[in-house]
């Protein structure tokens, strides 16, 4: 479980994870979430589900900070198995959540 923040502009990275499903509930601002492609928009007090094997990209295409609270579930047994990156991820703020679990 952790928190990520994302000021106007800043994404994670197109991702997914093959063992593991994640929950994502936004806390404040709003962000758009690609799942495979197909965009969904959630403002704060909203939530989704990602399926495992589920391509997903988080972004804030908006003029104010968001936030947001993840988690994986089951955690995968080895690195290789939580976190799967698909896009490099230069502008992202992806270094700072963290590419493990």
């Amino acid at each position: 479980m952790g928190v990520a923040h994302l000021e106007p502009g800043e994404f994670i990275s197109e991702h997914y994870h093959p063992y593991s499903e994640e929950f994502l509930y936004v806390t404040r601002g709003a962000i758009i979430a690609r799942i495979n492609g197909e965009p969904i928009p959630l403002s704060a007090g909203e939530a989704l589900l990602v399926p495992k094997n589920a391509r997903h990209r988080l972004e804030n295409a908006g003029m104010e900070p968001a936030s947001l609270v993840f988690q994986l579930c089951p955690l995968a047994p080895r690195p290789e198995l939580g976190h799967v990156d698909t896009e490099p991820y230069p502008n992202s703020v992806q270094a700072a959540v963290g590419g493990g679990q």
